[in-house]
Formats: C-alpha cells, sequence, structure tokens
C-alpha cells in the first residue's frame, strides 16, 4: 500500500500546478453548478443549462479508496469517451510516474485519500492540456471526473495580471518546489525565461517583463510585472 505519491508524479504535478490552478478558475466560472447529466455513449455533459463535449477522466471509489483512471474502465476501455487518457498513461511511461500508467492506484494509505484523487484529477486534466476538469459525486461511494474536449472552452492563456495569483495558488498546492511551478508555468505558456540564482526573469509575449523573485529557503518573495507596451 502506497501512502504518498511518487517523487516523480510531484514533479510533474508542480510542473503544471500553476497552469493547472488558472485552468480550474477558468471552468468554475464557465460551467455552472448544480444539477447534473452525462451521456457517456454521446461524450456528452450537462449543467445549469449549458452542454459541453467531455471525455470520462477516471472515477473515484470513496468506500475502497481507489481510484480507477477511465481509459482502464472494463466497460468503457477502447471507447470514445475515454480515448484521450491514452495520452496519460504514454505521458506517465514517458516520465516514468507509475501512477499514470496503472490502471488502478490505491489511495487508502493516504491521510486524504479524496484530496489524492482530486491531485490524480487534476494531473491528468493538465497533462491532456485541458481547461480544468469537472468533479461530480455519481451516487453512494462513487466519484466521477470528466475533461472538457469541447472548441467552445479554450484553455485559459496567458494571464500578465493574474499571473502572481496562479502562481502563488500553483506554489501552494503541492508545496515542494515553487521554483518548479514557476518553470512549468511559464513553459507551460511558451514564454522564454532566464534563470538566477534568486529570479526567474521572463520576455512576456507582447512585450514587457516580469521578474520572479525567491528567498533564501526557495519561496516566491515577490511577483514584479513591468509594463506591457500598448
Amino acid at each position: 500500500m502506497i501512502t504518498a505519491f511518487s517523487d516523480a508524479f510531484l514533479d510533474a504535478a508542480e510542473y503544471h500546478a500553476a497552469w493547472g490552478a488558472q485552468q480550474l478558475e477558468l471552468i468554475g466560472q464557465a460551467v455552472p453548478g448544480g444539477p447534473w447529466s452525462a451521456d457517456l455513449d454521446e461524450c456528452r455533459y450537462e449543467s445549469g443549462g449549458r452542454t459541453l463535449r467531455v471525455g470520462l477522466l477516471g472515477s473515484y471509489d470513496t468506500d475502497e479508496q481507489t481510484w480507477l483512471w477511465g481509459w482502464a474502465n472494463p466497460g468503457l476501455r477502447g471507447g470514445a469517451v475515454v480515448a484521450a487518457g491514452e495520452r496519460i498513461a504514454e505521458f506517465g511511461r514517458r516520465h516514468g510516474v507509475a501512477e499514470l500508467v496503472q490502471e488502478g492506484v490505491d489511495l487508502a494509505g493516504f491521510i486524504d485519500p479524496r484530496h489524492a484523487a482530486e491531485a490524480l484529477a487534476f494531473l491528468g486534466a493538465a497533462v491532456l492540456g485541458a481547461p480544468g476538469y469537472l468533479g461530480q459525486e455519481a451516487g453512494p461511494g462513487s466519484r466521477v471526473y470528466f475533461v472538457p474536449q469541447d472548441p467552445q472552452l479554450r484553455p485559459a492563456g496567458f494571464d500578465p495580471v493574474a499571473m502572481p495569483r496562479h502562481l502563488l495558488t500553483g506554489a501552494q498546492l503541492f508545496a515542494r518546489s515553487p521554483r518548479r511551478v514557476v518553470e512549468g508555468w511559464f513553459a507551460l505558456h511558451g514564454v522564454q525565461v532566464r534563470e538566477e540564482a534568486d529570479r526567474t526573469t521572463a520576455q512576456l509575449p507582447g512585450g514587457g517583463t516580469t521578474v520572479v523573485s525567491f528567498d533564501e529557503l526557495g519561496r516566491i518573495s515577490g511577483v514584479d510585472v513591468g509594463p506591457v507596451p500598448a
């Protein structure tokens, strides 16, 4: 029984942390809460009068405290609703992340298994480059996670105004290496950076410069967003 995620998982999660936090903020604003329904054969999710094409990211058995990736679900294997999930397993094989390659992950040994399930959903959605994920109770003892795959909901782009908030939020999610969080944020947004001992300097799209500073413990101590030319 595992009691914590592997270093490879946490490294990948932190790389995607700030970008993923930005996407969760987007989907929280774009998709209403409340009653929902899903048609897995049609890859359709409906909530609050909005309909999206989705894939099944995975499911969490709250009684057994186990996670099952959608692509490994025996009743759905090979179907359109889980097709994109194969890319998650491929990412896991390429980067040595066992939790993304295994069909299921036993989370009973974690202090907070539900939180661990959310972490798996978070990284899975981020690996797919998706605009967040949707987690819903699917009945007693079951929680399902959908990932948007709809052209009407695109991933959030680079936002210099909200950037400090996303970086700080991302650094708190796994609280391991803020520098890795900053590295991933800029790389996933296609922004070139210059690394120094106590700072990361980025040339922003359209002009301007951002400097992310780190203190002696490696924590983010400041995010200075320079003026962007009009």
